[in-house]
């Protein structure tokens, strides 16, 4: 328990924070995971693929400078997330027969 009015007011602040950071935190997951799941396909679409990966950019870049994550996590998701569109979408077809 708080021993004094400035540190009830930092609790309720925290709280409140706590919150608010939990729900952005896990948007933002769920903002990746649905790059991931379309990429998972066996037969992604591309348009769909590349704007779910442009929304998930924006959010990872909003979510750093807000100091939600950590810029260097943003950065490494981002990478990550890039690195399998370009090995799911851009690589060489198997010809058929």
């Amino acid at each position: 328990m708080p021993n004094n009015r400035n540190a009830e007011k930092a609790l309720r602040q925290n709280i409140k924070r706590r919150l608010v950071n939990r729900a952005q935190r896990s948007a933002l997951r769920s903002v990746v995971k649905k790059v991931r799941v379309a990429l998972a396909e066996t037969t992604p679409d591309v348009t769909a693929t590349e704007a779910s990966l442009k929304e998930a950019i924006k959010k990872l870049d909003q979510a750093a400078a807000k100091g939600l994550i950590h810029k260097n996590a943003a950065a490494r998701t981002k990478s990550r997330l890039v690195g399998q569109k370009k090995k799911k979408l851009e690589a060489p077809q198997p010809a058929a027969g």
